[in-house]
């Protein structure tokens, strides 16, 4: 399928070229706080990426802590829908516990730098901002969990399967990735997933 067609300038309107910009500044935001984290970065850091003034920011979002609350709702944007999507298939527990692992993982080829910053980042967030943040966070959870639940009672996981530790055991390993992931030469999201699948659904031992 191909790309969509981006518009040319002359055909934009008021409302897209505010859009394409806010995009643009969120994009620059999630960089800085993945690089310099949300203490070490400033708003003049998010300007000098994308070559404005400090001052033009504050016309697209009113704080630097409200530019992370964007990019923390921005990394989990998506997850649990697609969770959600997966479930509603007829398919094979092993086979959606696949399909739940590259959910988890593409992301980290499209917008890493997002994923970060809602995975190490999401903390720094005020109470108030923290909670709507946390809370899909929190269903996400719940979600794999009753994965592994279903997995169990249709005889494809083993019987005394510890589910919740089963799910933190997932997102454990997931949500490590983005951290090591560059200094593994040749390593792809594709090739990782298959890898903890099989982790997940064979285990390391030798049954040979």
């Amino acid at each position: 399928m191909a790309a969509p067609r981006r518009k040319p300038d002359t055909e934009l309107t008021k409302v897209d070229k505010y859009q394409r910009r806010y995009g643009e500044i969120i994009d620059a935001a999630a960089a800085v706080f993945a690089e310099k984290g949300y203490h070490g970065s400033s708003t003049k850091d998010i300007a000098d990426r994308l070559g404005i003034r400090q001052g033009s920011l504050y016309y697209y979002f009113e704080s630097k802590e409200s530019a992370l609350e964007e990019v923390c709702q921005k990394g989990v944007e998506g997850f649990v829908q697609r969770l959600e999507a997966i479930l509603a298939r007829d398919i094979p527990p092993t086979e959606m516990l696949r399909a739940a692992v590259h959910n988890h993982l593409a992301p980290l080829e499209d917008r890493p730098n997002y994923v970060r910053v809602f995975q190490h980042q999401r903390h720094e967030l005020p109470p108030a901002r923290r909670r709507k943040i946390s809370a899909a966070a929190g269903h996400y959870e719940k979600l794999l969990q009753t994965m592994f639940e279903r997995g169990v009672v249709a005889g494809a996981f083993r019987p005394d399967l510890d589910c919740r530790l089963a799910t933190l055991g997932l997102l454990g390993m997931c949500n490590a990735v983005g951290d090591w992931r560059d200094s593994e030469a040749g390593a792809t999201i594709w090739g990782i997933a298959e890898n903890f699948v099989s982790v997940l659904t064979d285990g390391v031992a030798n049954k040979g």
